[in-house]
């Protein structure tokens, strides 16, 4: 069952919406308390946050504001406060949805679901990356086996960054001169591609005579594979 905190100081709202909610397989637990909805939040595990701006003793932007500082967990802001600034300040903060009141339970129940699944595809998306032998930070333009920088010519760099990303796909020798600016046209009739993967095989194997990663696929080209 899906774990829902609401802060939201409208108890009759915060009924309606518990119970209607509970048919779709969602609990919600209401916190009428804004500082007791963070106390709570803090000990016990909830998928997502629905939480009202309008609250006694502090600002529903500030509870925000405080929620994204410790916790990793979607929020839907629902407020009856029509100001556009409002709305641009807790998607600026980081919010993930924000629902105008009044609105039927029926939107709410299906944003829920909607950034659930977002939520749950990116976290295993991250997990299967991490999983993974190599992976290429193009942003710092470097390569890491098991979370270890490879020293790479740029060359072998280009070339190996290209092999990742057509991840199980075969790159013919043509493919490889056409993409690597470190390659010479001149080159593509001599050896050097052959010498530089044979390098690049004996930085990224276990075993150089065992090849696991990087293969050669008779009369088409070459295959990385993790």
């Amino acid at each position: 069952m899906i774990q829902v905190a609401m802060i939201e100081d409208d108890i009759e709202l915060a009924e309606v919406l518990t119970q209607y909610l509970l048919t779709f397989n969602i609990e919600v637990t209401n916190y009428e308390d804004p500082f007791i909805g963070l106390s709570a939040i803090s000990l016990k595990k909830f998928d997502l946050i629905i939480l009202d701006l309008t609250l006694p003793g502090i600002d529903g932007l500030e509870v925000c504001q405080e929620l994204l500082k410790k916790h990793d967990i979607p929020i839907i802001i629902s407020s009856a406060r029509s100001d556009i600034t409002d709305k641009v300040t807790a998607l600026q903060l980081g919010a993930d949805d924000y629902l105008p009141k009044p609105y039927d339970p029926r939107e709410l129940e299906i944003r829920i679901k909607t950034i659930l699944r977002r939520v749950n595809k990116t976290s295993q998306s991250e997990k299967k990356i991490k999983h993974k032998t190599f992976i290429y930070d193009e942003e710092k333009k470097v390569i890491l086996k098991n979370s270890i920088a490879i020293k790479l010519t740029p060359a072998e760099f280009e070339i190996f960054a290209l092999f990742i990303k057509r991840e199980g796909f075969v790159i013919s020798r043509e493919e490889i001169f056409d993409n690597v600016t470190y390659l010479n046209s001149d080159m593509e009739n001599s050896s050097s591609l052959s010498v530089i993967i044979n390098r690049l095989r004996h930085k990224i194997e276990d075993n150089s005579k065992d090849l696991k990663y990087l293969q050669t696929i008779r009369g088409m080209g070459y295959k990385f594979v993790q």
